[in-house]
């Protein structure tokens, strides 16, 4: 591809870390030579982080739509008119509109086919709510506005890859949650965008069991024997190189996460927690399924550091070059489709 891409950035909460990192990553002059980015939110409330970071010599270019955004800028969509009262490390129920029209704006000009990705800063869970957003979470939501009957979140580095049966849901709603069909339509989702997204060829996924010991062969539990187990053969039989059912702790305390490609979990902590621990800086939380690319840093709005320039900007540095590198997979690879080479079969003569 040789037009750079267009990656549109949603703020997150004002009072978070949110633009202290984009900030931070946008002050890299290295990145231009990869993409132009678009950030949506205020020009006023990001002079206020860029003070608190001490960085000066980044200054946004404010446009109207992402047709104006101007290369090697960093480029600023104002998404409000009004001044917002700035508190860092403060959960203020009335910024939590601000989230969302950061968020919405971004999304529309997304599906417009207007910016290329969508890189999004943490946001509050609970400020945010409102009638116009009514979500667990960014993933929800964007499932919804792509109009997709899955999706899948999908936390990624250079050495884990996992994925979660069930996202933002109460840990007493989980076994009832977990059923076959759910399971082999995230394996599908899984599969697929290892392929396409990652251009891995042939990959391996392990599946880890729901209960202690994956059960030990139905002593805890039969969730094992009777959805997950029946699911891992039905994946199988549709071509996806699944195994399991695996013991969560003994897989990670094993390392042997590192045989596979990528892992699914049955619900949000038995993945991320692992996860977390294992790549916490530079690991990237992916949506995959969407028709559309978003990331996100795999860390929260961090309201206990906000304001005080001590948040690190790395896994929102690698969220935005993974939505560059994921785009670039899925135009090549849909090329490659478009043209593939002639197949012509090899003769035996040499004349």
């Amino acid at each position: 591809m040789s037009e750079k891409l267009k990656i549109g950035i949603s703020i997150g909460d004002v009072n978070g870390i949110g633009l202290e990192i984009i900030i931070k990553t946008l002050a890299d002059s290295q990145l231009y030579k990869y993409c132009t980015p678009i950030v949506y939110g205020h020009t006023k409330v990001a002079s206020f982080h860029r003070k608190a970071t001490e960085i000066t010599e980044l200054n946004f270019n404010v446009i109207n739509t992402p047709a104006d955004a101007q290369d090697k800028r960093a480029n600023m969509i104002n998404c409000w008119e009004e001044d917002v009262k700035i508190e860092p490390g403060v959960v203020n129920k009335e910024v939590g509109k601000y989230s969302f029209l950061s968020l919405e704006r971004a999304t529309n000009d997304l599906l417009r086919g207007e910016i290329d990705a969508l890189v999004t800063a943490p946001i509050n869970k609970d400020n945010i709510q409102s009638e116009s957003f009514n979500f667990p979470g960014h993933t929800e939501y964007l499932q919804e506005r792509d109009g997709a009957a899955e999706s899948l979140m999908f936390l990624v580095s250079d050495t884990l890859r996992v994925g979660v049966v069930t996202g933002h849901i109460p840990i007493s709603a989980v076994a009832q949650s977990i059923t076959a069909d759910k399971i082999v339509a995230k394996l599908k989702l899984m599969n697929n965008s290892l392929k396409n997204d990652f251009w891995i060829r042939k990959p391996r996924i392990a599946v880890l069991g729901l209960n202690p010991h994956a059960s030990d062969n139905g002593l805890i539990g039969n969730e094992e024997q009777e959805i997950i187990i029946p699911a891992i053969e039905q994946a199988r039989e549709s071509d996806i190189l699944a195994f399991g059912p695996y013991a969560a702790d003994g897989f990670f305390a094993n390392a042997t996460y590192l045989q596979f490609d990528a892992v699914l979990a049955m619900y949000h902590d038995q993945g991320l927690i692992p996860f977390k621990q294992i790549a916490f800086e530079s690991g990237v939380n992916f949506t995959a399924g969407l028709k559309f690319v978003r990331t996100s840093p795999d860390h929260g709005t961090a309201f206990d550091i906000a304001g005080k320039n001590l948040a690190s900007e790395i896994s929102f540095r690698e969220a935005l070059f993974t939505a560059i590198h994921i785009v670039k997979n899925r135009v090549e690879g849909a090329e490659l489709n478009e043209n593939p080479l002639a197949f012509s079969k090899l003769s035996r003569d040499r004349d």
